[in-house]
């Protein structure tokens, strides 16, 4: 754009110069130049194309210098300053935090493992900052490269809360019960939040569950959320063709993760069923009996967690009572 301006200059200063020069010589007749009015004619060509430019050109100004203040051209500019330092260990945390606040998950990954090769594996924030990326994307990474990951954190950080939470329901998904337990109860000494201890209690009540639940057997019918799922027209245009859909069922009255949820590509209509083998932690399942609150949200940043914009639209449900319910996203998350 400067090359443009400094060209466009250079022509109308060329152009104000073959006009001036007639009203600048003296004349034949002996009157004198005419310098004012050489000065007015300079005046009106100069600051008129500029004014006119200003006036009907669709160029934004404003939007260009705005531009370089973007998180997405601030994350770049700190990209391509490590691309010249790239043993700032700092710098790559920061960039794994930046790509992460844009949603750019595979890049955030990357800028996190090379903070941890940097550290030697010593640092828990690039250790947490990989497997936070993983269980965000899919809960069921805490069984898995995550739940490994969040063992290393503990390793680093043993008075990490964090690391011994998420860990410790790692190790109940993976069927290790005593170091569960001794996790849960070292959270629960240091006298946690509500929501959090609510959820160690539940792992310690599944734990502590007879082998096949001690209840009455439920048909395995009964036991699932079955829903179809579809877009109110006003809010179709707002719908990218890559979209992802989220479709969770939770109990609003208790904190903590849905006890079901489904990843599914964001085309409608579509028919949804959740059971137990979509529950995100071993100790919340759909039981019959439960009343729960079913939520179809469209991420427009493609992660599990709800973010202000995102359309959706939800139903209560009764499972073992109620059959196939319509929901309709018609709203949108303030």
């Amino acid at each position: 754009m400067s090359g443009f301006i400094a060209l466009a200059g250079l022509l109308a200063i060329a152009a104000a110069a073959l006009l001036s020069w007639p009203l600048l010589r003296r004349r034949e007749d002996g009157r004198p130049a005419g310098v004012l009015t050489a000065i007015g004619v300079l005046s009106m060509l100069l600051l008129g194309s500029g004014a006119l430019y200003a006036a009907l050109s669709k160029y934004s100004w404003t939007a260009q210098t705005a531009v370089a203040d973007t998180p997405a051209a601030m994350t770049a500019k700190l990209a391509k300053r490590l691309a010249a330092s790239p043993n700032d260990l700092d710098g790559w945390l920061m960039l794994g935090r930046s790509y992460s606040q844009l949603q750019q998950f595979e890049l955030a990954i990357r800028a996190y493992q090379r903070a941890d090769r940097l550290a030697e594996g010593k640092n828990v924030d690039a250790v947490f900052g990989v497997a936070d990326i993983l269980v965000a994307l899919d809960m069921e990474e805490l069984r898995g490269r995550a739940g490994r990951l969040y063992e290393r954190a503990l390793e680093l950080d043993p008075s990490s809360e964090k690391a011994l939470f998420y860990s410790a329901f790692a190790a109940l998904g993976r069927g290790e019960s005593a170091v569960a337990r001794d996790r849960f109860n070292r959270i629960l000494a240091r006298n946690p939040r509500e929501d959090i201890r609510a959820l160690i209690e539940q792992g310690l009540q599944r734990l502590d569950a007879p082998p096949g639940g001690g209840g009455p057997a439920v048909a395995a019918d009964d036991v699932k959320v079955s829903v179809r799922v579809t877009l109110a027209p006003a809010l179709a245009k707002l719908i990218p063709a890559d979209a992802v859909l989220f479709v969770a069922a939770r109990d609003p009255k208790s904190p903590g993760p849905p006890f079901a949820v489904k990843r599914l590509a964001a085309s409608f209509p579509v028919e949804v069923e959740l059971t137990q083998a979509d529950a995100m932690l071993e100790t919340r399942r759909i039981a019959a009996g439960q009343s729960l609150e079913v939520v179809a949200r469209i991420a427009l940043g493609g992660t599990p967690t709800a973010s202000r914009g995102d359309p959706f639209g939800q139903v209560g449900y009764h499972v073992g009572k109620d059959g196939r319910l319509d929901i309709v996203i018609d709203r949108i998350a303030d």
